[in-house]
C-alpha cells in the first residue's frame, strides 16, 4: 500500500500552538484547521507533532477541508503516523460538521404580547398536580433564547431564588426575562407571595440591566398576567 510520507516544507508551517490550551484560553475560532485536526488525532509519531502530521494531511488535500471529508478510512491510513482510530475520528468530526450544515437554522420564537409567553409555556405546565417555576430568557431582538426550569414545589407553592434565575439569564446573555409559574388549583389570583416575589426579581434585574418583562400564572383554563394588569 502506498503512503503519504513526504513532510511539507518548515516555511510552509503556522507557529505551532498547543491546540487543547489554545482552544481553551483564545476558544474555538483562534485555532487553524490543523490545530483542530491535532485535537481529533491526539498525538503525532517520533518524527513529528500531530499539528505537524495534521498540516500534512492537509496539504494532501490542497487545505481543502470539502476534499479530506470525501478521504476513506483507508485513504488516511496511508499517511504515517496515522492509524484506523485517528481516521476514523477524523472521518467522524468531518461528517458531524456537513450534517450541521445540512440542518436548517431554527426560527426562535417572537414574544410581542402575553399570550406569545403562553402559547410557548401552556404545553410545559398543562394538567401538573404541583407548581413549577419557569422563566423565558429573551434576547434584544425579543426572540427567545430558551426555556428554563427554575424549581418544582408542591401543590401549594415553590420557591424561585433569583441568584438561581439571573445565574441563568447571564449565562445565556439574555436582555429580558419572562417569569411563569402554574397554580394546580386553577386559582388564576397572584398570591401575596407572588406579587412580592415578581417585585423582587424585577427590582434586581433593573440593578443587573436585565428586564423583566412579564410574570404569567397558568392554569389548565387559561392564564394571569402581571403586565397585562399593570402589577409588574
Amino acid at each position: 500500500m502506498d503512503r503519504y510520507d513526504n513532510k511539507i516544507s518548515i516555511k510552509a508551517w503556522a507557529e505551532e500552538d498547543r491546540p487543547r490550551e489554545k482552544l481553551s484560553g483564545q476558544g474555538r475560532r483562534s485555532l487553524t484547521d490543523a490545530e483542530l485536526i491535532a485535537i481529533l488525532i491526539g498525538s503525532g509519531s517520533r518524527d513529528e507533532s500531530a499539528v505537524e502530521l495534521s498540516k500534512r494531511i492537509l496539504h494532501r488535500y490542497d487545505n481543502d477541508l470539502n476534499k479530506l471529508g470525501k478521504a476513506t478510512i483507508a485513504d488516511l491510513c496511508k499517511f504515517k503516523g496515522v492509524g484506523e482510530a485517528k481516521a476514523i475520528s477524523i472521518i467522524a468530526a468531518l461528517e458531524i460538521g456537513r450534517r450541521r450544515a445540512d440542518t436548517d437554522i431554527k426560527v426562535l420564537d417572537e414574544i410581542t404580547a402575553s399570550r406569545d409567553a403562553y402559547n410557548i409555556m401552556r404545553r410545559h405546565l398543562a394538567d401538573l398536580n404541583h407548581e413549577e417555576f419557569w422563566i423565558i430568557l429573551i434576547n434584544r431582538a425579543n426572540k427567545v433564547i430558551t426555556k428554563e426550569l427554575v424549581s418544582k414545589g408542591g401543590l401549594s407553592g415553590t420557591v424561585a431564588d433569583p441568584k438561581i434565575i439571573f445565574h441563568m439569564a447571564l449565562q445565556h446573555q439574555a436582555s429580558a426575562i419572562i417569569l411563569i409559574h402554574n397554580h394546580p388549583s386553577g386559582n388564576l389570583k397572584p398570591s401575596q407571595l407572588d406579587i412580592e416575589l415578581t417585585k423582587k426579581i424585577a427590582n434586581a434585574g433593573r440593578m443587573l440591566d436585565i428586564n423583566v418583562l412579564d410574570h404569567l400564572i397558568i392554569t389548565d383554563s387559561g392564564f394571569y398576567s402581571f403586565a397585562d394588569e399593570g402589577v409588574m
